[in-house]
């Protein structure tokens, strides 16, 4: 074997699958090495995908060519639309999957694609040339030469496991962590710092009392992930849900003084918005209770897992805790929940590529950038792996901007704004939401990734196709005008009011109780419209239903975006001694040489960069 490669990336988590994948199906001889081939691209926590914006992310990622979606639909044991009861921009698709079959559905895929080695080992050190990488080692000693490196190594970077006061070693329940590559990697001048994260405990269902649950049902209809996947053809399972009651929270009241997180055993920062069930009492003490959910962990495992009660109490006092919910009064677990502290990189030391600013072809993905999430992770490695292999073949670095990606949104805002916390997406953290919408992140992005050979043709010819089959509806509902006379009795029968002189078809569709599919029962030249659509017909029509009931909303936020744009087109990068700018607050000043950012647009968006300072720079370039 010749241990030389174009595109080397450490770790086969989420982040590290895409981005391995990504850049050997850009043509670059790849390598992904990995401590564990029966591990690759396992669930550490939840076996879900998805969530609050987190599903949109799943959806761009499949969009632009990527596997997280399609493994994700081919795994699914229940499938849920998140916030159906708000406007399409805040919808959300949610999957539980196996567990199992999601793990030897990403080996199957990496295994077969050319250009792209499996290496099973650990990397200990990197190695750096003249402030550019040129290779790793590992373990095994064995020496692995290099273009570019991609590390996508999660929580296993001096990983240290916490249950109660004891405390191991791992980057995961008993599997190893790996030592010495962060010192190789801080050497260079990269800072490191800790983090922490948690999760709960896993049950076995026949000790369960099902009975004392509600159950949560999954949804049958043509939502998925994947625009190009297959219909879900696992068995589909029930989630429940039950509470936590005040004997529970006076146990785990009285198990505080062993609980790592105050007894200051962990000294670093946790996840703000997935917090442990003992900070939640300690955070809301007059809440007398918390939902749980139960979920299953494959289709035919009795493995459960208790979504809402993350933990790092001693083992005796979960099982105690537990014990006073009447679903858990016989309670038998596989084992306790538990936290982890790993080191972590200062996202704003990347460029937007995410690239080091300090070590040339060195790139980061995934939780090592301070993130938490499958899909967070899975958007960073694609997008590490698509630069990784332009770095090796040349052509225009691959950016998505903030109107253009949740992907976008989330990589700016760690170059640019960094982390305190395990960095979570959610719909809020973008201000385009409308134009971010999970429908259409194929239309966004699918021509992009397209024509940079990452996505092939017969994807692209799907899209162009749905495309086609979207503006035929529009254009015929914009032209198609409406008596009065006749559609009077069917808008009385749908609920609305009738009309008093006719009008456009699209106007009607505004409303509120009209949708494409009950109008069209009513005018049969359009109905026979609609059912032509032959492939993903439900699909088309709620993407066009979406894009006519809110284009006002749609074209005002791409206004917005598109004046917003021309700062983005105003670069400064390597244009100001920024010590030197005495007009400029000494905040500014620090936080600007910091992070150097490549546009206007950027320097704004840094935390305590304020409007005045911006129009200072402004007036500099001017000059």
């Amino acid at each position: 074997m010749e241990f030389k490669y174009d595109v080397i990336v450490i770790g086969a988590g989420h982040a590290g699958c895409e981005a391995a994948a990504a850049a050997a199906n850009l043509g670059s001889k790849t390598c992904l090495i990995t401590m564990d081939m029966n591990k690759i691209a396992q669930m550490s926590c939840n076996p879900a995908v998805g969530g609050i914006a987190k599903g949109q992310i799943v959806r761009e990622i499949d969009a632009l060519g990527g596997y997280m979606g399609l493994i994700t639909d081919k795994t699914a044991i229940q499938f849920r639309m998140l916030n159906r009861s708000k406007g399409p921009a805040m919808w959300s698709p949610r999957a539980q999957c196996d567990r199992g079959k999601f793990i030897w559905a990403w080996r199957e895929i990496l295994e077969n694609i050319p250009n792209l080695h499996i290496w099973q080992d650990q990397v200990k050190e990197l190695i750096v040339e003249n402030g550019e990488v040129t290779g790793v080692r590992t373990y095994l000693d064995v020496t692995f030469k290099a273009k570019t490196v991609v590390l996508t190594a999660g929580t296993f970077l001096n990983g240290l496991l916490h249950i109660g006061r004891t405390q191991l070693p791992g980057g995961r329940i008993a599997e190893p962590a790996s030592y010495h590559l962060t010192e190789s990697i801080t050497r260079h001048g990269i800072v490191s710092g800790r983090m922490k994260t948690g999760t709960p405990v896993r049950i076995d269902g026949r000790s369960v009392h099902y009975e004392f649950m509600d159950t949560q049902d999954g949804e049958e209809d043509f939502h998925q992930f994947s625009f190009i996947g297959e219909k879900r053809h696992l068995k589909q399972l029930q989630c429940w849900t039950c509470f936590t009651n005040e004997e529970v929270h006076k146990v785990l009241r009285d198990g505080l003084p062993d609980s790592p997180l105050f007894n200051g055993q962990i000294q670093s920062i946790g996840p703000r918005y997935c917090p442990s069930i003992e900070t939640k009492i300690v955070t809301f003490p007059d809440k007398e209770q918390h939902q749980l959910f139960l979920e299953p962990e494959g289709e035919t495992t009795q493995e459960l897992y208790l979504n809402g009660f993350s933990s790092s109490l001693p083992l005796n006092i979960q099982i105690q805790a537990l014990k006073k919910i009447p679903a858990f009064k016989d309670l038998v677990i596989y084992r306790p929940g538990y936290a982890i502290e790993y080191d972590y990189f200062d996202p704003t030391q990347l460029k937007h590529t995410l690239e080091s600013k300090i070590i040339k072809n060195l790139f980061f993905a995934g939780q090592v950038n301070g993130t938490t999430g499958y899909e967070e992770a899975g958007g960073q490695g694609l997008i590490a792996g698509i630069n990784a292999h332009i770095n090796c073949s040349g052509g225009d670095p691959f950016v998505l901007g903030r109107d253009e990606a949740y992907i976008g949104v989330l990589i700016d805002d760690l170059v640019t704004k960094g982390v305190d916390e395990p960095y979570r997406m959610f719909t809020s953290r973008a201000e385009y939401r409308i134009l971010l919408r999970q429908d259409d992140a194929d239309m966004r992005l699918t021509e992009k990734s397209y024509l940079l050979g990452l996505a092939k043709a017969d994807r692209y010819q799907i899209l162009c196709k749905k495309r086609e089959q979207i503006k035929r509806i529009i254009d015929f509902t914009e032209m198609f005008s409406v008596k009065a006379s006749l559609i009077n009795p069917a808008l009385e029968a749908l609920g609305t009011t009738p009309l008093r002189q006719g009008c456009k078809l699209v106007d009607l569709i505004n409303r509120p109780q009209i949708t494409l599919s009950n109008i069209s029962e009513y005018i049969t030249s359009f109905k026979q419209l609609l059912n032509s659509i032959e492939e993903k017909k439900d699909e088309i029509i709620e993407a066009s239903e979406i894009r006519i009931k809110y284009q006002g909303y749609i074209d005002r936020e791409r206004q917005i975006a598109e004046k917003m744009s021309r700062l983005e087109n105003i670069k400064i990068k390597g244009k100001f001694d920024y010590d030197t700018l005495n007009s400029l607050s000494t905040e500014a000043r620090q936080k600007l040489k910091k992070i150097d950012p490549e546009t206007l647009a950027q320097a704004g968006r840094i935390p305590g960069i304020s409007p005045s300072d911006i129009n200072v720079l402004l007036v500099l370039l001017r000059k």
